[in-house]
């Protein structure tokens, strides 16, 4: 059984699933942001610059597994 990929078409170039899917977590992220403020997201950590990409990552792995 073959998968078949929604491409991405953005004024007549095709884009790959795979920058469709870093929009989708880019816009998650940003929704959960607050969120990770008021938790104090940034405190837990020692650089939370890293910690912050770690989230991008997990999420885009997650998505990526569920679609």
């Amino acid at each position: 059984m073959a998968h078949i990929f929604p491409e991405l078409v953005v004024g007549g170039v095709l884009l790959a699933p795979f920058v469709t899917y870093l929009m989708m977590v880019l816009v998650v992220i940003i929704i959960l942001r607050p969120l990770l403020h008021v938790i104090g997201f940034a405190n837990m950590f020692s650089h939370a610059p890293v910690a912050e990409l770690s989230l991008y990552v997990t999420v885009l792995g997650l998505l990526m597994l569920l679609f």
